[in-house]
């Protein structure tokens, strides 16, 4: 074949691999784009609002209201305000450093419930002796409700944190540390005002944040009560802080992971 006659099929030939490569690299950047940029808050307010997403949210959030008002029925403490926090959040463009997870989903939807309650505190012993009394019911139910959970109780007899507090034992934590101001157990921890401290520590209402559903929740019920409202009219303050439950997430693989 002479010069002349190759060329043509030669510039035939280039074009051609021009055209493959050019939809092979359209095709890659397609893919790239599904799987390695951020979610867009359209889409994250289109799936925090599909169903799916409502009757995870619905669900999750039953759950922790149950374990709120398992105090509320079991223990001396009186339900005064509980605050629900909602929060859909996008997935991120892919991380090529500092990799934290968050760009492996479109949408990661969390709950956290905290509740406040009221109690004498004059009565702090046979109050915290009340909370452990009804986790000592709760252990002993041959099938208890899973939801309804108090995790705190007298496994090992009398309580020396409820001594502390009569004034029949020691500091149980030792005597050089300050005053007891929290339990912590199975996700769940117990917050109260300290009593006998020199230095007060007053437990502290959680930061609001504007609503926007279904992307973002800020509940306040009642919606008129705040902590300090609480403290003035029972004496002092017990908080019931829920760990956070991832209820709702979407994988950029379209795995789809719920609490149901």
């Amino acid at each position: 074949m002479t010069l002349k006659r190759a060329l043509p099929a030669l510039t035939g030939m280039r074009e051609t691999v021009s055209r493959a490569l050019g939809v092979l690299l359209v095709l890659t950047l397609s893919a790239c784009s599904s799987q390695d940029r951020a979610t867009s808050p359209q889409e994250v307010r289109k799936l925090a609002g599909s169903s799916q997403a409502q009757k995870s949210r619905k669900t999750a959030e039953d759950h922790l209201r149950a374990t709120v008002n398992a105090y509320a029925q079991g223990t001396p403490l009186v339900l005064g305000l509980v605050a629900v926090d909602d929060v859909c959040s996008g997935g991120k463009a892919r991380e090529w450093f500092f990799q934290d997870g968050d760009d492996g989903y479109k949408i990661r939807c969390d709950l956290q419930v905290t509740a406040y309650y009221g109690a004498d505190p004059h009565r702090i012993a046979d109050v915290l002796d009340g909370v452990l009394a009804a986790g000592d019911r709760y252990l002993s139910q041959e099938h208890p409700a899973p939801y309804a959970s108090i995790p705190f109780n007298r496994q090992n007899g009398p309580s020396p944190l409820v001594d502390y507090y009569r004034g029949t034992g020691p500091n149980p934590n030792s005597p050089s540390t300050l005053e007891p101001t929290y339990l912590f157990a199975d996700g769940q921890s117990l917050y109260w005002d300290t009593r006998r401290s020199s230095q007060k520590k007053l437990v502290s209402e959680a930061t609001r944040f504007d609503s926007d559903p279904p992307v973002a929740r800020c509940l306040r019920e009642p919606s008129s009560m705040t902590v300090e409202d609480i403290r003035k009219k029972y004496g002092m303050v017990f908080k019931l802080e829920l760990s956070q439950v991832i209820y709702y997430e979407v994988a950029k693989n379209g795995t789809v992971v719920t609490v149901l």
